[in-house]
């Protein structure tokens, strides 16, 4: 997992050139004035979905992985918590392979991100988005779906 502010990503980009290619994605397109919905980059290697929400209770919150796709959760604006963890013995709960991800119970450590920070989920890692911090907070996020082969 990373946790970074955007100014940084050129430390990250070296990991894939998916990775770069999404991080290219969120510097070059007006994200303030993009609508919610999907984007592809690089057909299904590489695509962006674009949400708008509000922050809910840590209670209402799943904790998610994923198999084929790395994230990249890039804030565009507000402020949520979201709760980390490296998978290891979690009870999965739920799974949808063809959508590539699966739910589980869990603890996890809650991390903030706030506007112009981006977190790297990696496969080992579970994460809990949408999380609120100190009250509810309307977020907008673009998620870039990276595939990993």
């Amino acid at each position: 997992m990373v946790l970074d502010k955007i100014e940084n990503y050129k430390l990250y980009e070296n990991l894939s050139e998916r990775i770069a290619k999404g991080f290219e994605f969120i510097n070059n397109t007006d994200l303030v004035q993009i609508e919610s919905g999907k984007y592809q980059i690089d057909n299904d290697a590489i695509f962006a979905i674009v949400q708008e929400y509000d922050t809910k209770e840590v209670k209402d919150c799943k904790l998610e992985g994923h198999t084929k796709y790395i994230d990249i959760q890039y804030i565009i604006k507000g402020v949520e918590l979201m709760g980390v963890t490296t998978k290891n013995n979690q009870k999965m709960i739920l799974t949808d392979e063809e959508k590539d991800y699966s739910f589980y119970e869990g603890d996890t450590s809650l991390i903030r991100v706030e506007e112009g920070m981006f977190t790297i989920f990696f496969p080992d890692d579970l994460h809990r988005p949408c999380v609120k911090a100190d009250q509810v907070s309307k977020v907008k996020k673009v998620v870039v779906k990276v595939q990993i082969r």
